[in-house]
């Protein structure tokens, strides 16, 4: 007996040992991703440690990690088998901050400033509830079973959906959660950040502070052809600039997002491999490079920080929206944006209103046309950090369907000729959830 129990802790010893090899290069992203992850999920969403553990990091490889929460300083350290320890920080109205090795957290840093009056409206407008209203051309039964659809049934745990939302000229007429979450529940869009970031740079247009054709973006490329790449350019995701969206490997995206302390630096510093407007190539650093481009239209640092909250995000009252910012201050446009459904959802009716917000337009017209504007070479399914469905991504969508679009399944579709809004917040990418037919479905609970 005891031959045999040496012989299977030998196996395990040797097991272990190849996990930890095999793995080794990539520990300290996945101890990263692990602690930065659980400590937002803690501080800012204000979830438990067993729901970030069990759902937000349970997959292969960040569930290799062991997360300790330290509830004093509101900080979550990762190790795997005690290797590679990183630690992420929760600063309040930054959100969570990943620490980089010899960084300390005892940096003075600025706080952005909140407007969170409250409105004496009806949603989406105010914070009053919505009237009750029905409408005689939907199908609410269809409607219902197309909403419940989305989530799994039973003990499954397959499409992992989080929330539903539909609007419909401008009233919620379906809305669902998964056990755990609410209406308060503010959740990660990742890359629907993204488009946030266009917004921004919508109002700076819109205050003719930038234009979309502007070149000589950043003084560190004057001296080399990099100097000709237009702000249309990286909207569009199109500037030529070497980049490697790859979160399965070291690569451009994960080493930006988990070891970088300013995140701009990675696709400011790229060479140029490819010719703009001529070159698609989804990125994340071309994001986080447009919030460097904004910061620098501001003298301070404060202003730039303010500026995102008081001229879009608490304009349209998406109080619950928090933009998390890496270790240098700036703002992760690119994948670190939290908000309710119901925030979300207020995003997606500024574009379905052509940027006008409830009389007030915080976003020109000519603006919004532009982001639904297809992009050379994305075969009709990008425009300037928009998703689009120009090219039938989704066959039994309308083709003037545009989206927010992020990782694991989030998204914010806007859909003009019916009138609606539609979210779905989930750990899930097709195949495991099908867009095409949850958009089918509810389109069609709708004559």
């Amino acid at each position: 007996m005891k031959k045999i129990v040496k012989k299977i802790s030998v196996l395990v010893v040797i097991g272990l040992a190849i996990l930890v090899y095999s793995y080794y290069p990539k520990l300290d992203i996945i101890t990263g991703y692990a602690a930065k992850n659980e400590a937002s999920v803690l501080f800012l969403a204000h979830r438990t440690k067993a729901s970030a553990e069990n759902q937000d990091n349970n997959f292969s490889p960040i569930s290799l990690a062991n997360e300790d929460v330290n509830l004093n300083d509101k900080s979550v350290s990762a190790t795997v088998f005690g290797l590679k320890k990183r630690t992420a920080v929760f600063r309040e109205g930054l959100g969570s901050v990943l620490m980089i090795d010899g960084v300390s957290d005892s940096l003075k840093y600025d706080i952005p400033h909140r407007n969170f009056k409250r409105i004496n409206l009806p949603y989406p407008y105010g914070d009053n509830p919505q009237k009750d209203t029905l409408f005689n051309n939907i199908n609410y039964n269809k409607l219902q079973k197309a909403v419940d659809n989305a989530f799994d049934k039973e003990e499954s745990y397959i499409k992992k959906t989080r929330a539903v939302l539909v609007i419909y000229k401008d009233y919620i007429i379906a809305e669902k959660y998964v056990e755990g979450f609410n209406k308060n529940t503010p959740i990660l869009g990742w890359s629907m950040g993204k488009s946030v970031t266009s917004a921004v740079l919508g109002v700076l247009q819109k205050q003719g502070k930038i234009n979309i054709n502007q070149s000589h973006l950043f003084p560190e490329w004057e001296k080399d052809e990099r100097s000709k790449i237009t702000l249309n350019n990286l909207l569009q995701m199109n500037s030529g600039l070497e980049w490697n969206e790859d979160y399965n490997t070291i690569s451009d995206v994960t080493k930006m997002l988990f070891l970088e302390k300013d995140m701009s630096k990675m696709q400011l510093n790229k060479p140029l491999v490819g010719t703009p407007n001529q070159s698609w190539n989804y990125s994340s650093g071309t994001t986080n490079l447009l919030s460097k481009f904004i910061r620098n239209q501001f003298k301070t640092h404060q202003e730039y920080l303010d500026f995102w909250y008081a001229a879009l995000i608490d304009k349209i009252g998406m109080h619950s929206m928090l933009i998390e910012t890496d270790l240098s201050g700036n703002y992760v446009g690119s994948s670190y944006g939290w908000a309710t459904p119901r925030d979300w959802a207020k995003f997606g009716l500024l574009y379905l209103h052509d940027g006008n917000w409830n009389g007030e337009q915080i976003l020109n017209k000519t603006w919004v046309n532009y982001t639904k504007k297809t992009t050379n070479g994305s075969n009709g399914e990008y425009g300037a950090q928009f998703w689009l469905n120009a090219g039938g991504k989704y066959p039994d969508a309308p083709k003037d369907l545009f989206s927010c679009n992020g990782y694991q399944g989030q998204r914010v579709f806007i859909i003009p000729s019916k009138n609606l809004v539609i979210v779905r917040m989930g750990l899930t990418e097709p195949p495991k959830f099908d867009f095409n037919l949850f958009l089918k479905e509810i389109i069609y609970a709708v004559k």
